[in-house]
């Protein structure tokens, strides 16, 4: 009994070394390191490949280095000029120290979500609404350097700060269409008045051309006619300018004065 015993307490033992060694494989992949512990002391970070873990001596944190997309849920802020609306954002950023985001920080992508919070609502809240909706890429610039700075310790680069969208009151939402309908009228009313102030230039500059060219103003006066003409109408009004009428009466008096004229000279002759 004792003979048989012994080659089965090896197996189980052989068993028990081998099920210790196989659970002690970690595989680290290419786009992970291991930060490895010893008894509770730092040893190094490994890179990818096959790596034996033995516990509860040895401790193996994986840390990966891919870039992470994180939502910050929607924030109540009030900007400078007293303005209440809610902000949401997302943050892109990723481990590039991984003993640091071990070592220094407790859960390093709860603290990296819990930093951008409390920054979005604190550069949002240092501006006026019109900065946050017009020059959002400098908001997103700023919140970028100040949590890169805040979690560069952590090991954590962040890469970029997008906000996503603002939520305004009913009210304001009105008041701002209303602004920028005004704004609209106003730069059709500029256009307009810079239309009118070249047409004018350009009138003038015709009034003095056919000034100086009586015959123009006539072909002027025949082309207007052909254009009312043109149209459907039933009755057309024929407007006859006073320079039509000086040429005509001018002819007139020319003929009567040498009608006039050649009677004065009959009456000399015959006397």
């Amino acid at each position: 009994m004792i003979g048989m015993g012994l080659p089965i307490g090896l197996a189980v033992a052989t068993l028990i070394v081998l099920g210790y060694l196989v659970s002690s494989i970690r595989i680290v992949k290419e786009y992970e390191r291991g930060v490895l512990f010893l008894l509770g002391r730092y040893q190094g970070v490994k890179g990818a490949g096959l790596r034996l873990v033995f516990a509860p001596f040895v401790r193996m944190v994986v840390i990966d280095l891919r870039t992470r997309v994180k939502d910050v849920p929607p924030q109540e802020v009030i900007t400078l000029d007293n303005v209440s609306c809610t902000v949401n954002a997302v943050i892109y950023f990723r481990v590039v120290h991984p003993d640091q985001s071990v070592l220094q920080v407790e859960d390093y992508d709860y603290a990296t979500s819990q930093l951008a919070q409390t920054t979005l609502r604190s550069v949002v809240g240092g501006h006026e609404l019109d900065d946050l909706l017009a020059q959002r890429e400098k908001l997103n610039a700023k919140i970028q350097v100040i949590m890169d700075a805040a979690s560069d310790p952590w090991g954590i680069k962040v890469t970029g700060v997008e906000i996503k969208h603002v939520e305004l009151p009913a009210e304001m939402r009105r008041a701002i269409a209303r602004q920028a309908e005004a704004e609209r009228e106003r730069r059709a009313k500029v256009i307009s008045a810079d239309g009118e102030f070249e047409a004018s230039h350009k009138y003038a500059e015709a009034a003095q051309v056919l000034a100086t060219q009586p015959g123009s103003l006539q072909l002027r006066y025949l082309q207007t006619l052909v254009e009312i003409a043109a149209e459907n109408n039933s009755t057309t009004v024929f407007p006859l300018p006073i320079e039509l009428l000086e040429g005509l009466v001018g002819r007139r008096m020319a003929e009567v004065k040498r009608k006039d004229d050649g009677r004065d000279g009959e009456r000399t002759a015959r006397a």
